[in-house]
């Protein structure tokens, strides 16, 4: 149920258009009726032109309930499920060095001795010292495929995208790092493209509309929403003319979640 919840609240732009084109249509259909139902001295056409505008009222009430179940879904059904543990708003991202399945080495056997000849004993001069200045290692992302398409328009500071990376397999719901500023900044938002968006760019419900100048958290990618495959997703800021200023378009992998192993129970003593 709470994932049809949210299915509803990322598409509700969507909908919201949909069902207000409808509504114009049925209220053009009913105006004409009305117009007709004026017009004629026939009772078999003014019968005709009154069943018409019945029909149109129905649709208009029908569309109406339609856009207020949209409405509350998207600012309150959603948002409860969220603060009642149903999905979290935030996800914390923990960090790793990634998951190593080499197996260990078995213990060598028998006896061996340490060559002590190039240690130095007794005080050293802190001084004479050298030592190694630490390197800092780029934060852990995911697993990443090789030889994924390359990704597009991440080039200037404006629009960039740490988490997730491009190529990256994407199997649980996962915090979006990244950069998004502009001169006259608006917004900016995500969108995906891929099997389940008939291949055009969809907008996600997820619309910042705070610059976000240094790598931060952008907002949260839930891919249980779409079907397994190969998926463009990027990031696109907008200035206050709701003109594109920048974009960051990159390669994902959205994939069913990976089962946990199950133990295989403790040996007999």
């Amino acid at each position: 149920m709470a994932a049809v919840v949210f299915l509803i609240e990322q598409w509700a732009t969507g909908l919201y258009i949909i069902l207000g084109a409808l509504l114009v249509l049925q209220f053009w259909r009913f105006n004409r009726a009305q117009q007709a139902f004026r017009s004629t001295q026939f009772e078999l056409e003014r019968g005709m032109a009154r069943t018409t505008r019945t029909s149109a009222l129905d649709v208009m009430v029908f569309l109406v309930e339609g856009l207020l179940f949209v409405v509350a879904i998207q600012f309150v059904v959603a948002p409860t499920i969220r603060e009642t543990g149903g999905m979290p708003t935030t996800l914390t991202i923990i960090q790793s060095d990634g998951d190593f399945r080499t197996p260990t080495s078995a213990p060598v056997e028998g006896e061996f001795s340490i060559d002590s000849s190039g240690v130095q004993l007794g005080e050293v001069n802190p001084a004479n010292q050298i030592l190694p200045t630490p390197t800092l290692t780029p934060t852990f992302v995911g697993t990443i495929v090789p030889n994924s398409p390359p990704p597009i328009g991440c080039d200037t500071p404006n629009a960039t995208l740490q988490v997730p990376g491009n190529g990256m397999i994407v199997f649980e719901p996962i915090v979006v790092r990244g950069t998004a500023n502009s001169e006259d900044f608006a917004f900016y938002k995500f969108e995906l493209n891929g099997p389940s968006t008939f291949g055009n760019f969809a907008p996600l419900a997820v619309d910042g509309t705070q610059p976000v100048p240094e790598l931060g958290d952008l907002g949260q990618l839930i891919p249980s929403f779409y079907e397994p495959g190969q998926y463009r997703f990027r990031i696109v800021v907008f200035d206050t003319a709701n003109a594109a200023r920048a974009s960051c378009e990159v390669t994902i992998f959205i994939s069913e979640p990976i089962p946990t192993a199950t133990p295989l129970g403790t040996p007999g003593v």
